[in-house]
């Protein structure tokens, strides 16, 4: 005759996902995508700014395991997202991907985080402040005893079209475009800095607020800078070239056609 249970008293569960599997084949990925969740992440200013991460964290997972523990994936967002708990920074996806294969007791592992990062950005004539948004990511992955990271930015621009420009006699046509740079680093580099490169590399930045006298300066200030979206990927590309913190790269750029009902898209990669 079975006892009663006592108060407190817990009956084992069996742990499913340790279990083996006979099957022998190794899964290079296993776990949780498009988890959204709030951190803090600090850039070469070092403020903690709140925002909300999309997450994909994977490990590998070894032939002879049945599963993997996807309440611990959580778990490590959890504890990264607690209050008094360091901010996220570009380097640090490094010791959040150690603490992952740690904790999964697991022979690989990746990490990818996008989030929305916000520059405090002062209009160029007039002075006034306000925030633009540029979207973010970070992935780390360790396979094979090897590290490597990337960071990517997208970062919105104005490109003002130098044929329109030579053409008309009225003007020419601009419209807005999108830098997405990716690099792989060796050394330590900065969101902003990326941010900055291909906004000068465009033909106007943008802002989020402008007053009349504003208006007037990026709308020259475009016109004395034309660029096809060839010009973005190249100029942008040179700069990157040219930098030892980076093992490789890739630059795109989209121009939204103000003329057409097409984008217009260019890219070059080295080593990615």
């Amino acid at each position: 005759m079975n006892k009663p249970e006592q108060p407190g008293f817990l009956m084992p569960i069996p742990d499913m996902q340790s279990g083996t599997d006979e099957r022998h084949l190794a899964i290079d990925q296993v776990g949780i995508r498009g988890l959204k969740y709030p951190f803090t992440f600090a850039d070469r200013d070092g403020v903690a700014q709140p925002t909300i991460a999309v997450a994909n964290v994977y490990v590998a997972l070894a032939e002879d395991r049945k599963g993997t523990h996807m309440s611990r994936l959580v778990m490590l967002l959890e504890e990264r997202s607690a209050p008094g708990a360091p901010p996220l920074t570009v380097a640090g996806i490094g010791d959040l991907l150690d603490d992952l294969v740690l904790r999964l007791d697991a022979p690989g592992g990746r990490v990818e985080l996008a989030f929305p990062f916000f520059v405090r950005k002062t209009a160029p004539v007039s002075g006034v402040a306000s925030l633009l948004d540029y979207a973010v990511t970070l992935t780390g992955e360790l396979s094979g005893g090897r590290y490597l990271n990337t960071v990517t930015v997208a970062v919105p621009v104005t490109s003002l079209c130098p044929c329109s420009k030579e053409i008309a006699d009225y003007g020419a046509h601009n419209q807005r475009s999108l830098i997405t740079i990716t690099v792989r680093p060796n050394a330590p580099v900065f969101v902003q800095e990326l941010l900055r490169v291909a906004e000068e590399e465009a033909s106007c930045e943008l802002y989020g607020l402008l007053k009349r006298a504003d208006e007037k300066y990026v709308t020259e200030r475009a016109y004395d800078n034309p660029r096809f979206v060839e010009d973005l990927v190249r100029g942008v590309a040179a700069r990157l070239a040219a930098d030892p913190r980076f093992d490789a790269y890739s630059v795109e750029a989209e121009n939204f056609e103000s003329i057409h009902n097409h984008s217009a898209y260019a890219r070059i990669a080295r080593g990615l």
